[in-house]
């Protein structure tokens, strides 16, 4: 039981640091050493738990996606009211996320332009997209929408979009129009 608290707590430090390193830095921007320092781990106990860079990569997006999915799914739940609403109100977490730390852009994105086509990292990052494209379009079929999956498409451009161009302007602005235009979208097509 101890081992198993010890490498659980490790772990978890060295997926904290790590995710820090790569948000502000990019994957490629950070080495291993670093996130040794940010954990403090000893370097055999990093390699224990993540034999590879790659691997290291693949747990952070795989965390940064259940993470990410959650604040969206609880920023459209807050809204209340139905479908419609949810799907205005999950550009809160974008707001959330400006507030907590500014806009280092989308974690996905960054993962995608840097890793090679065929890496893991790339696969884990379409798997992100098309977990939220599934749940957007969900949302967009309990709204009424005529075309859900156009209208989940859409949606999931605005966040894309409004997650780079805060990265670009670190303006918080974007999130609220954003948010707008989804408000358009969502009017339009339900």
């Amino acid at each position: 039981m101890v081992t198993r608290l010890r490498k659980t707590k490790s772990e978890e430090r060295i997926l904290a640091a790590a995710a820090e390193l790569f948000y502000m830095n990019g994957l490629r921007g950070v080495g291993m050493d670093q996130v040794i320092a940010a954990s403090g781990v000893a370097k055999s106990t990093l390699y224990v738990h993540f034999r590879t860079k790659e691997e290291l990569v693949a747990a952070y997006l795989r965390r940064t996606d259940d993470s990410w999915m959650a604040q969206l799914q609880a920023a459209a739940a807050r809204a209340g009211g139905g479908a419609r609403e949810e799907l205005v109100a999950l550009f809160d977490a974008l707001a959330d996320a400006f507030d907590r730390h500014g806009f280092f852009g989308c974690p996905f994105v960054s993962a995608a332009v840097e890793a090679d086509l065929d890496s893991q990292a790339r696969a884990i990052t379409v798997q992100h997209t098309q977990r939220r494209q599934a749940w957007l379009a969900e949302l967009s079929e309990k709204a009424g929408a005529a075309a859900p999956d156009a209208l989940a498409r859409q949606i999931g451009l605005l966040i894309d979009g409004a997650l780079a161009s805060g990265r670009l302007l670190q303006d918080r602005a974007v999130v609220g129009e954003a948010k707008s235009a989804a408000r358009l979208l969502v009017a339009a097509c339900t």
